[in-house]
């Protein structure tokens, strides 16, 4: 099943020379969805994982499904105030200015094998701030899975460390 078919190109949004690149068709057609699901499961079956680690919000929508079929657990990486326990926060910059994510400081144990899920590779600092967050509580990073890479900017450079899913580049 060629996934491709299911990704809209959304012209100039949200802003004025970029293509969204949107996901939704393929989460709605059953099939679809699937199959994408099921390649990440096979991917941590490989890796071993213990846990999957998704950021908000779309790493919910394909995190979650394969925790699961994996019957593992699911943590959500969130922004600051959204988590109601203990958490851990690591704050990175953007190209303008800089975010926050947070995950409850109790959610990764020493040791466990992480596969972090989320639908899109772009520069990499969102996957980056979330590895550093599962890294700081003890755990091992086993793969990074992404329904899409842009190639174009370069974020996959970033990650040269960690074995790497994506199902469609563009």
């Amino acid at each position: 099943m060629d996934l491709k078919n299911y990704i809209k190109a959304i012209e100039n949004f949200p802003k004025e020379g970029i293509i969204f690149r949107d996901v939704t068709p393929l989460m709605q057609d059953g099939k679809a969805y699937k199959e994408a699901i099921n390649k990440f499961v096979e991917f941590a079956k490989e890796k071993e994982v213990d846990v999957i680690v998704g950021p908000e919000a779309r790493g919910f929508l394909f995190g979650c499904p394969v925790a699961t079929e994996l019957e593992v657990g699911f943590v959500p990486v969130r922004k600051p105030g959204k988590l109601p326990r203990e958490v851990i926060e690591y704050s990175y910059d953007l190209e303008y200015g800089s975010n926050v994510l947070a995950m409850h400081k109790d959610a990764i144990k020493p040791g466990q094998r992480v596969l972090i899920v989320d639908d899109l590779l772009a520069t990499g600092g969102t996957i980056e701030a979330v590895i550093k967050l599962v890294e700081a509580l003890g755990g091992v990073v086993a793969g990074l899975g992404f329904l899409i890479e842009l190639e174009e900017l370069k974020g996959i450079e970033k990650l040269k460390d960690y074995p790497v899913l994506t199902l469609m580049k563009y």
